[in-house]
């Protein structure tokens, strides 16, 4: 769609040549037919690279938009954002896709939807009542267990398990608010990634990307009950335990252990090899190589200096 069509529909205005704009992307990843934003300064940086064909920003950052770049002008890129992921969302079904492909040796058992341009391969078991969206992979040997949740053009890796009731792929959550206060929906654009020999436990959840894509890499094992948010990258071979929630694009680095109800906050990263002890909370993106404990987190061996002192204090309250 032409850009000009795109602002006068949203209320934006533009400078620059009008063009053929096929959807939104990241700074980084933006070719001339996207659409990026900025609202952010520490990504100034990345405005000045982007290769996109136009730009959301505030009037304040046009001058940081390079030769060639339309410029769209808003008061709220991010509200700006939102209405036009909207707008680029794909249609939940396709009714034009091609027939999956299913290999001969897969078990597929009753009651099981596979959509239009998924690929079942070798040895795959899918159990009763599962759902596999459109164009998703789902590599050999992979066991999905019954009512399990697999959502458009997500890429499940060779000899996975994802255990009953688990979801990938799901939109994340995401919204831009109005000076009203209304909360407006941000569209996932993105997908999921389980790369090989990765295990989700029952009810788990691994929300698809904004842009781009959620990855759980080759080994991981997550437990049951555990929330992964958008945009999220977990390191090989981790292990996150029941009832821990990581906030979007929280980034973990290889055989990371995250013990039950710990939790992330968003945009931070996490070092090899690091522990995080049960219901720790992760505030501030931490080195590898130590175990860490408590809210605010701290080393987990100051954190039981910490309680012994509290133990003392109270019991001369007594």
């Amino acid at each position: 769609m032409k850009l000009s069509i795109l602002c006068e529909k949203f209320s934006l205005k533009y400078e620059g040549a009008d063009k053929d704009i096929i959807g939104l992307q990241t700074l980084e990843n933006a070719h001339k037919e996207h659409i990026v934003y900025l609202e952010n300064e520490k990504l100034l940086e990345n405005l000045k690279n982007t290769k996109a064909g136009a730009a959301i920003v505030y009037e304040k950052f046009k001058a940081f938009i390079p030769k060639g770049c339309s410029i769209v002008i808003s008061d709220n890129p991010h509200l700006a954002m939102a209405y036009l992921s909207g707008f680029f969302a794909p249609q939940i079904v396709n009714f034009a896709a091609k027939e999956p492909s299913i290999d001969k040796s897969a078990v597929i058992m009753s009651g099981v939807h596979i959509g239009g341009g998924s690929i079942i391969e070798e040895g795959v078991t899918i159990m009763a009542g599962a759902y596999i969206g459109e164009n998703v992979t789902i590599g050999e040997g992979t066991i999905i267990h019954p009512n399990a949740v697999v959502y458009n053009n997500s890429i499940i890796g060779k000899r996975c398990h994802l255990m009953a009731n688990c979801v990938i792929g799901s939109d994340g959550f995401g919204y831009a608010h109005t000076k009203e206060g209304r909360h407006v929906k941000i569209h996932h654009l993105g997908n999921a990634v389980l790369e090989d020999d990765v295990e989700i436990g029952a009810c788990t959840t691994v929300d698809r990307a904004v842009f781009g894509s959620t990855l759980i890499k080759k080994g991981t094992k997550i437990d049951n009950l555990v929330q992964i948010g958008h945009n999220c990258e977990l390191g090989e071979n981790s292990i996150i335990v029941s009832q821990t929630g990581l906030a979007g694009s929280s980034i973990l680095g290889r055989n990371v252990v995250m013990g039950g109800q710990s939790a992330t906050a968003g945009h931070l990263r996490v070092g090899d090899f690091a522990v995080i002890a049960a219901r720790g909370g992760v505030s501030k993106s931490l080195g590898g190589g130590k175990t860490y404990s408590g809210f605010p987190i701290m080393l987990h061996k100051e954190w039981l200096k910490a309680q012994a002192k509290l133990a003392k204090f109270f019991k001369n309250e007594k």
